[in-house]
């Protein structure tokens, strides 16, 4: 998908990401290397730029999967479709396979891993989700109680459970789940735990 094209698919998104994926010829791999930590200086210090992660080949492969992450979509537009990267991606489409691949994903895909990389194991993702869950489910509803009395007719159970629900759902998307993933990401994806 052209970076255009994943930008006209992403309109109106609140937190967005591009997803890069790259398959290198054989044998060029410490070139990407060099390549790749050159573009990661370049983009960490543009305008909205919130982290990345980068999904390297898994064993026999050569894929390299690099997930961007910006606060708007006008911001991630500016980076996608700049002189910089535009520069960045010449340079180093002589050792790809399948040109520069990237896609859009936007809110609760930045839970998800990308395609081409190894998903973490169940067990460590639901570990992981629990940790992030049993607080927000102790601290929530008691701020729900509180917001009940202040405006009674937040207390009625319907109402108090869809607020429930939409709490940590956008807490988990947008606020938690991105920066825990990421703090925790040598665990959730060392395979050898």
């Amino acid at each position: 998908m052209s970076v255009s094209n994943a930008l006209n698919s992403a309109e109106g998104a609140t937190s967005i990401a591009l997803i890069i994926t790259h398959t290198i010829k054989p044998g060029e791999e410490s070139h990407y290397e060099t390549w790749l930590a050159e573009i990661q200086r370049a983009v960490s210090v543009w305008p909205g730029y919130i982290g990345r992660e980068i999904f390297r080949p898994a064993h026999g492969s050569r894929k390299y999967t690099s997930l961007l992450r910006f606060d708007s979509l006008d911001r991630l537009n500016a980076w996608a479709e700049s002189d910089t990267r535009r520069s960045f991606v010449e340079q180093v489409g002589h050792l790809l396979e399948d040109g520069d691949n990237v896609e859009i994903r936007t809110g609760v895909d930045f839970w998800f891993t990308p395609e081409g990389a190894k998903p973490p194991k169940p067990w460590k993702q639901f570990l992981l989700t629990l940790t992030a869950v049993y607080p927000l489910s102790l601290l929530i509803p008691r701020l729900l109680r509180l917001l009940a009395e202040l405006v009674p007719p937040l207390g009625h159970e319907p109402v108090r459970a869809l607020l429930m629900a939409v709490t940590l759902t956008g807490l988990l998307t947008f606020v938690i789940m991105p920066r825990y993933t990421r703090l925790m990401k040598r665990w959730l994806y060392d395979d050898k735990k």
